[in-house]
């Protein structure tokens, strides 16, 4: 009988970061690639909270405002969403830049997705529903009744989570997983940590991943 082996990986990302979300979908289609010919080999994915802006007030930003002073306005940002949802596209995701109106701050997600993983959850349709609702839907993502509603489509008890996000009770792992990151040398994401050995950086294309993996399995 063959024994299976369980190898760690560490997904550092942002629910508001859409190479994130075009960074988990390679991934998983890496992971996928490699079980083909490394069946005995259970690739076992955390989520990381990374905030790539801290800063931002619990009740975000308006949208407008953020394309302006970060992105020097809609003109020049045009390019760059057409490049995110053409890359995105190429992986099977919808990017609707035109349909979002709030930069949400992130800490409420994040915590949504530890929560789910202290309670066994799979967390990764969680996830993806999260980042479709911000990019795709164009859903405020820091706001409990759209977060409670995607709990619920993905397992989790509506009270508890009520409860859950109106106290914080997860916020410190937020918190602690972007120091972790800060230590590991974490400036950007995707960042994804293999065995807690090595790391890859950016949404690198599915072979990247599929290498990484292979190198990890190997060692």
């Amino acid at each position: 009988m063959r024994s299976t082996r369980t190898i760690p990986l560490e997904l550092y990302a942002d629910i508001v970061c859409p190479w994130c979300w075009i960074g988990d979908r390679r991934l998983f289609a890496a992971i996928d690639t490699v079980r083909e010919t490394l069946p005995d080999v259970v690739f076992e994915v955390t989520w990381r909270p990374f905030q790539l802006d801290p800063t931002i007030p619990p009740e975000g930003r308006d949208w407008a405002e953020v394309v302006e002073t970060k992105f020097g306005g809609r003109l020049r940002a045009q390019p760059m969403f057409e490049r995110v949802a053409q890359a995105g596209a190429a992986d099977g995701l919808t990017f609707d830049f035109d349909r979002i109106t709030r930069h949400p701050n992130t800490v409420k997600a994040h915590a949504l997705v530890v929560f789910a993983q202290q309670r066994g959850v799979n967390v990764w349709p969680l996830v993806e529903a999260l980042f479709a609702a911000n990019f795709t839907q164009g859903a405020d993502v820091s706001n409990d009744d759209v977060l409670v509603r995607i709990a619920v489509a993905h397992g989790l008890e509506e009270a508890e989570t009520r409860r859950v996000l109106a106290e914080g009770t997860y916020d410190v792992d937020v918190l602690q997983s972007q120091r972790e990151a800060a230590r590991l040398g974490v400036q950007g994401v995707p960042f994804l940590v293999l065995d807690g050995r090595f790391g890859v950086s950016g949404a690198q294309p599915s072979a990247v991943f599929v290498e990484a993996l292979k190198r990890v399995a190997a060692e």
